[in-house]
């Protein structure tokens, strides 16, 4: 089983229903319920395809994950447009399933100006080219994967991760709650910059929440633990591409009340900040037992 760049292309082209009304299929990543960054990416497109002027693109998007999606039935979703400005386009997108909304988001779009500029360092880390990729630590750990999820979780994928300091993906040894890791695509992408903003917003939601973990030496692998994505910010601040290789730093900086905050910035090779992230998610511990054949997610619970 393979999951390949153009398959991941191929789930953020939707299918117009109605002016306005966009259809999303879904991908299984192993999560069983749908992964909340392709409802984000697919919110963010369906948003794109009402804005008319050809000089904008998104610069910040907000949403919030209301309940779990059903990964048997296709999302729609509705796009109102609530504002066309002389700098500005805003949009609000509701994803809906069984007549409900799952995931809800406003995104901003903006026209191509200059101006003052300045940002922070990117971390002096290894390049991508000395570090292992994501995928070969998972498959020489394959028989530690739940059976029911080896061919999910050990299958080809659309993007290359690879992290500077590895954790045990099941037994990690706690550590500072910052993780790091070079991300691209497997494959070229075409010039559209808003193939490239989805596949950054998909990627941006991956492992987001685990940092929150690091410090407790925890997993979500843990049969006691139980973590979900609540809302999901992104900035997006220069042009980029992601079939170069991009650095994504995330850390958590609290973790209370059930809840942990985390957010992300992705540089570039030659250091530029192109995007900035943050989220809220929910974990618990003890109470709530994840299901028999494989780990809690961080993405789409019913809370």
């Amino acid at each position: 089983m393979s999951y390949t760049v153009e398959d991941l292309v191929d789930l953020f082209d939707l299918e117009p229903v109605e002016r306005n009304i966009y259809r999303g299929e879904n991908r299984d990543i192993g999560s069983g319920r749908i992964f909340g960054g392709q409802v984000l990416a697919q919110s963010l497109v369906a948003a794109r395809r009402t804005v008319d002027a050809e000089d904008r693109s998104a610069h910040s998007l907000h949403g919030y994950f209301i309940l779990a999606g059903d990964l048997e039935i296709p999302v729609v979703y509705f796009v109102d447009r609530l504002r066309d400005g002389r700098s500005f386009t805003t949009r609000r997108v509701t994803a809906i399933q069984h007549g409900r909304a799952i995931f809800n988001m406003s995104a901003s779009f903006h026209k191509t100006e200059d101006g003052i500029e300045h940002q922070d360092e990117m971390p002096d880390v290894l390049p991508p080219e000395a570090l292992e990729s994501e995928i070969d630590i998972i498959r020489r750990n394959a028989e530690r994967v739940p059976e029911p999820l080896r061919s999910l979780l050990t299958q080809d994928r659309p993007l290359d991760r690879r992290p500077v300091a590895p954790l045990d993906p099941f037994k990690p040894k706690p550590d500072r709650p910052v993780r790091r890791a070079w991300i691209r695509t497997v494959g070229e992408l075409g010039d559209d910059p808003l193939d490239h903003q989805a596949v950054l917003a998909y990627a941006s939601d991956y492992g987001l929440l685990r940092a929150a973990l690091v410090p407790h030496g925890r997993t979500f692998f843990d049969r006691d633990l139980m973590g979900a994505s609540l809302d999901h910010a992104i900035w997006f601040h220069r042009p980029f591409r992601v079939d170069d290789w991009l650095l994504y730093v995330t850390e958590s900086t609290v973790a209370s009340g059930a809840r942990a905050f985390t957010r992300g910035s992705f540089f570039t090779r030659e250091g530029a900040l192109v995007a900035s992230v943050a989220q809220e998610g929910v974990i618990r511990t003890g109470g709530r037992p994840t299901p028999a054949d494989g780990p809690a997610t961080d993405e789409g619970d019913d809370k």
